[in-house]
């Protein structure tokens, strides 16, 4: 099973880091690196640029890839959609100069639109039954507008701080995107792929939730429930030889403060709490 992932650039560390905690470590990997083993026998990692992932996927040089939804978007093959990887979030819109005199999609009819995703930005005006010429760039997108070459600009923004010092606004939003585990639909079903997806889903599901474990007389249980914040009942375990059980939950770590008061105030002993690595629901 190849996998086609960034091999540089903002996507490329946080795609190795969540790889790694969901149990694929890279063996000897680098950024110069085209390809690198995993710890898993059957799973290689392809490092290509963020833009062609898709391609790579579609044309079965990889089975899987990590990359944009921008990207895919703009690619313009039909990949099968796994899982949203909650990282890379960001904006695919519409600007113009501040000073000009375009205030909708509208006005741009006849005119000058630069960007560096051509096929995202046709299928945009199309929808709505405008021409504009399309001027594909490679970079430096916000400057076009300033020397003359385009009167708009697609292109991906953030917080919109880019937008804002070179004097443009937002018309309106093309599309968000965040990155996406994708795949080829005829290996989306196949267990390895589902191995994958359920491993990396792992990670997500554990990020932000902490695991509390603590002591509880049987006569307080009921007491001590109600008061847990978990995401699912609580698990409840005797404990040899005491009147007392284990009582294991998991919860949000931002109701941890308060439900560890709550729990010894129900007469909880013996309270901890830890990190969650993978959480698989």
């Amino acid at each position: 099973m190849r996998i086609a992932v960034p091999n540089k650039g903002r996507l490329h560390d946080p795609t190795i880091d969540l790889l790694e905690r969901a149990g694929l470590h890279v063996a000897n990997g680098t950024d110069r690196q085209l390809y690198a083993e995993t710890v898993d026998p059957d799973v290689t990692l392809l490092f290509v640029r963020a833009a062609d992932v898709p391609a790579y996927v579609a044309d079965g040089a990889a089975d899987m890839g990590i990359t944009g939804f921008d990207q895919v978007q703009e690619s313009g093959v039909e990949l099968h959609d796994l899982l949203d990887l909650g990282f890379g979030r960001c904006r695919l819109v519409l600007a113009a100069p501040e000073t000009n005199s375009l205030s909708s999609v509208a006005d741009l009819e006849g005119g000058t639109v630069a960007t560096e995703f051509p096929g995202v930005a046709e299928g945009f005006f199309a929808d709505r039954e405008i021409d504009p010429e399309i001027v594909e760039v490679s970079g430096a997108t916000e400057l076009t507008p300033l020397v003359d070459i385009a009167d708009a600009i697609i292109d991906i923004t953030s917080t919109g701080t880019t937008l804002r010092v070179n004097g443009l606004e937002v018309l309106e939003e093309v599309l968000e995107s965040s990155v996406k585990l994708v795949a080829r639909p005829d290996v989306a079903e196949e267990p390895k792929v589902e191995q994958i997806r359920t491993a990396l889903q792992s990670v997500l599901s554990a990020e932000g939730r902490r695991y509390l474990m603590m002591n509880v007389p049987e006569g307080s249980l009921a007491e001590v429930r109600e008061v847990i914040p978990g995401l699912g009942g609580p698990t409840v375990m005797d404990i040899a030889g005491t009147d007392a059980v284990a009582v294991h939950a998991v919860v949000d770590q931002r109701d941890v403060f308060e439900a560890i008061n709550d729990v010894k105030a129900e007469g909880a002993s013996d309270i901890l709490v830890t990190e969650i690595e993978r959480l698989v629901e």
